[in-house]
């Protein structure tokens, strides 16, 4: 016994010691940011993987995220063979907009839209001239203004400056007044010594036909001289302004906001226009709300920061990105995510899809090895071409001045090599973002000429076809049933009849055809 205590105690002894060494040491380095995504996201254990897969996702979306995980993931993970070569994660925005959505200057951004104290019950001059000094004629024969309305609006007249002579108006003016990517005109006044107008302060003004001009409505204002002499205009810079409160604003290309192929003639202004704001008692109700509405919006935020926590901490395939999650945002959540998955894991390809998105990850993983999809500076989607420019609505680019993008993959899915990762993750502070993280992809691609290797099975559109990869646009039901079909016969477009099938399984064929074809069932 003796013995077995003398062979023992060094053992005891060196053990000790190196659990005493342990606690005194402090502990490891880690990368800067490495603790506030720690927070956020729950850890588990590092691996290769064949495919990251990177779900672009909405923080409210909780249901969309949850058919997923009953769907297409909850299959991938109970795989046998794909279960262990791939990782999953949403990538949503760590700080939600903390502007209702009721007081922004549009829905896709987080950018207020200050109104104070608006001109209510009466026509408001939108140029003057901001100093004594006397109107000139230029050389320029066209001048040109774009603006965006922030809040409904009337145009009642349009104007051109009055000469520094005294002998009366003796030009010939045309001024149009064109909404935005449109060729013709909404509004005319044609201004000449016989039919010269009204004359309000410095300005010659033309009444035009009233239309209300909606909230997000872009237009341009153009005065085009008839005559061999130019116009009396003014850099905009030397005029006054009247923006009603803040229910318009002019978009200057100095901004950065328009290319200037969008415009037409000289940026400048050589008249002006009236306006009434429309539905005032509306808007007087809307701002004396505010401040409740910012309170309830608060508490929103609050609960569903909540919420995606404890979902987080529930499934552990978050990854939080460190920007507000609004749509203008998407782009950077995207670059944000490709960072966090270069210093995160180690991985093969990397899967880029949405969450409202139907993926079949097996037919992926088929198509890669029976057409070689791998190798360095590598693009596997399908690609638009020439895609034109919007400059309004949802996709208005503001930043891109070519009328047509470079080549894109459809947003529904495309696959990237790592080292296309990681160049982009090495950039991503450098790497100008745009209206969408797609045709961003594109434009940041073209620096770097990737191989493209097309495939018409990342559908592009809402609709379904055999042996596709991707499809997009579809809501939690669509989804559900969809994946319904797949797991019955193999195929999400439709099941072949068969003698025992059930009445609830026809109804569900039915049902998803319905959808693809643009009917959705009650």
């Amino acid at each position: 016994m003796r013995n077995w205590l003398v062979l023992l105690c060094p053992c005891v002894l060196g053990a000790a010691l190196h659990l005493w060494l342990r606690l005194r040491s402090p502990p490891p380095a880690r990368a800067p940011g490495a603790a506030d995504r720690s927070a956020l996201s729950p850890q588990w254990q590092f691996g290769h993987y064949d495919v990251v897969v990177g779900v672009l996702s909405a923080r409210n979306n909780h249901e969309l995220r949850h058919v997923i995980r009953n769907t297409w993931l909850k299959h991938l993970l109970q795989h046998p063979a794909l279960s262990q070569r791939v990782l999953v994660k949403f990538i949503i925005g760590a700080r939600g907009c903390e502007v209702p959505v009721e007081d922004r200057e549009d829905p896709y951004s987080c950018r207020l839209l200050n109104i104070t104290d608006p001109v209510l019950n009466q026509e408001i001059e939108a140029f003057g001239l901001a100093d004594a000094a006397s109107s000139e004629l230029s050389e320029d024969r066209v001048v040109s203004v774009s603006f965006r309305v922030l809040y409904p609006i009337v145009i009642t007249s349009l104007g051109v400056f009055s000469d520094a002579s005294d002998v009366g108006f003796q030009r010939n003016i045309t001024v149009k007044l064109y909404q935005a990517e449109q060729e013709e005109a909404l509004f005319i006044a044609r201004f000449s010594p016989p039919s010269c107008g009204v004359q309000v302060n410095e300005l010659w003004y033309k009444p035009v036909e009233q239309f209300i001009l909606p909230e997000s409505f872009e237009g341009t204002i153009v005065w085009e001289s008839q005559d061999l002499h130019g116009l009396v205009s003014r850099n905009l810079h030397k005029v006054t302004v009247n923006d009603g409160g803040g229910v318009l604003r002019v978009i200057t290309t100095g901004e950065g906001t328009l290319p200037q192929e969008s415009t037409e003639g000289v940026e400048g202004v050589a008249g002006g226009f009236i306006y009434t704001i429309q539905e005032g008692d509306a808007l007087l109700r809307s701002l004396l709300s505010r401040p409740q509405r910012l309170a309830e919006h608060m508490r929103s935020l609050r609960e569903e920061d909540a919420l995606l926590k404890e979902e987080s901490g529930t499934y552990g395939d978050i990854v939080f990105v460190d920007v507000v999650d609004t749509y203008r945002n998407v782009p950077a959540k995207l670059l944000n995510f490709y960072r966090w998955t270069v210093e995160a894991t180690s991985f093969n390809l990397l899967l880029k899809t949405d969450d409202d998105c139907y993926i079949d990850l097996e037919a992926v993983f088929k198509r890669i090895a029976q057409k070689k999809l791998d190798g360095p500076n590598f693009w596997w989607g399908n690609f638009r071409l020439n895609w034109a420019v919007d400059r309004t609505g949802k996709w208005q680019e503001l930043e891109y001045p070519s009328p047509a993008y470079p080549a894109f993959a459809c947003g529904s899915g495309y696959v990237i090599s790592r080292d296309i990762v990681e160049w982009l993750a090495g950039n991503s502070g450098r790497l100008k973002t745009y209206q969408g993280e797609d045709v961003s992809m594109g434009i940041w691609m073209a620096a770097i000429g990737p191989r493209r290797h097309q495939d018409s099975l990342w559908l592009c559109e809402k609709t379904c076809e055999a042996g596709m990869l991707s499809s997009p646009q579809y809501s939690p039901r669509e989804l559900s049933e969809l994946w319904a079909l797949k797991e019955e016969c193999g195929d999400p477009c439709q099941c072949e009849p068969r003698p025992h099938t059930s009445q609830s399984e026809s109804e569900l064929a039915v049902s998803v055809k319905s959808v693809l074809r643009g009917r959705v069932p009650k």
